[in-house]
């Protein structure tokens, strides 16, 4: 999610003045059991049959990490000093683990949008909905690779070890909450993006709006809309433009709203909590879009081609377009889309 800097602080940390670290210990672990519950939810409720990626895959991984940290809360709050393996743990790593998770994962957001998009942007036109048993074992050591490398980089800079030993040390009721600088920069990217694309086809989009009829379709709610043929290759991208646009926002307008208000008010949340299974389904579904638009005219219209996003179905985006290899309409002259 969004996050700002606050402006009084260094090294891009708040500290909450909180006065006994039983009460920093106690928050951490209800953020982080909220957390990890919504995240769990999150890969509940999203449609199964869905081909596999690397951004699914990572949404595991973020998820399992989640919780060991939150196992590790729970059973240092509850012991609150034990020794395991010749380690002595106390509230301090509560503090300690929460940073270095914090740290990771806000270095972590433009390497991992970054592969999801390349993923994306080679497979969208694949029709294969169960891919080898080498894809899937890339995806993971790819996750595997990227997680270490993170970890790796945060525990090996000698400059943030040293940092957090210091606040620490001469700290030891205060635990410094990192925000990452690249969540902030991601969320104001892509709301530019969709603010432009919403100037480009705004008259479309209030044409389609304005001419929405609901009706049901194969046992699903839809939405209908007007559809005029065109097949000059810019308008062809400016209508398919326009149906990504509201199928993306019929899903995910009040995430985008919630960004917007974020960055509005300049409001901060910690790295740890940022990056979480519903914000990287909220950009997998924009990345999606993107790959889907990018290449529209390599799009294969076939049923495996639509099992992509968790969340958003793209299908009735390309079927107006080219409808010789799927199923008509359910009326001539008109685009449905499902919600």
């Amino acid at each position: 999610m969004a996050a700002l800097l606050c402006e009084n602080c260094t090294s891009r940390y708040h500290q909450p003045q909180l006065s006994r670290p039983l009460e920093i210990s106690c928050m951490l672990l209800l953020i982080m059991l909220g957390k990890v519950g919504l995240d769990f939810f999150m890969l509940q409720v999203k449609h199964k049959k869905v081909k596999v990626s690397f951004m699914g895959y990572f949404c595991v991984s973020l998820a399992l990490l989640d919780f060991i940290l939150l196992l590790n809360i729970a059973v240092i709050l509850y012991l609150e000093d034990f020794a395991l393996w010749g380690v002595r743990f106390t509230k301090y790593h509560i503090c300690l683990f929460t940073q270095i998770i914090s740290l990771t994962y806000g270095t972590l957001h433009y390497p991992v949008y970054l592969v999801a998009g390349l993923d994306y942007y080679m497979t969208v036109a694949q029709t294969s909905q169960f891919p080898c048993r080498g894809r899937r074992l890339f995806y993971i050591c790819v996750v595997a690779f990227i997680w270490i490398s993170g970890f790796f980089c945060i525990l090996k800079v000698p400059a943030i070890y040293e940092e957090l030993e210091i606040r620490n040390h001469f700290s030891p009721y205060q635990c410094p909450v990192y925000v990452s600088m690249q969540s902030y920069s991601v969320s104001v990217a892509m709301l530019v993006l969709l603010g432009m694309a919403l100037m480009v086809c705004w008259k479309e989009v209030i044409t389609m709006l304005l001419a929405v009829r609901v009706a049901s379709f194969a046992g699903q709610h839809v939405l209908m809309f007007s559809y005029v043929p065109n097949n000059n290759s810019t308008c062809f991208k400016q209508q398919l433009l326009t149906r990504l646009l509201i199928c993306f926002l019929g899903t995910w307008a009040p995430f985008v709203l919630f960004q917007f208000i974020i960055l509005f008010l300049g409001a901060w949340i910690p790295a740890y909590m940022e990056m979480n299974v519903p914000w990287l389904y909220f950009i997998n579904s924009f990345l999606i879009g993107v790959a889907y638009w990018c290449r529209c005219h390599d799009v294969e219209l076939t049923e495996e081609m639509w099992s992509t996003d968790p969340f958003v179905s793209w299908k009735f985006c390309f079927m107006p377009f080219n409808n010789e290899n799927t199923e008509p309409a359910e009326k001539p002259g008109t685009v449905i889309v499902i919600c």
